[in-house]
């Protein structure tokens, strides 16, 4: 499967927010880790529907994520 990564992180609230490094600006931030994942799908769904509409070229994914390093 081809899609874009997206990077959550914890917040020091302990709250959660996520981005992606092939669309910049596009982010979601919530208190629970689920939601943030579904207001981030729905984030990167409005962001390439927004730059269709605005004639402006969709970035292809290229960011790869593989594994998760465990703590020291």
């Amino acid at each position: 499967m081809n899609g874009y990564v997206v990077v959550v992180e914890r917040d020091e609230t302990g709250g959660y927010s996520t981005w992606s490094p092939d669309l910049p600006g596009c982010v979601a931030a919530a208190a629970e880790y689920d939601e943030c994942v579904a207001l981030m799908r729905e984030a990167v769904a409005m962001h390439v529907a927004g730059l269709r509409e605005d004639g402006m070229p969709v970035p292809e994914p290229t960011a790869v994520a593989s594994l998760i390093l465990p703590a020291a």
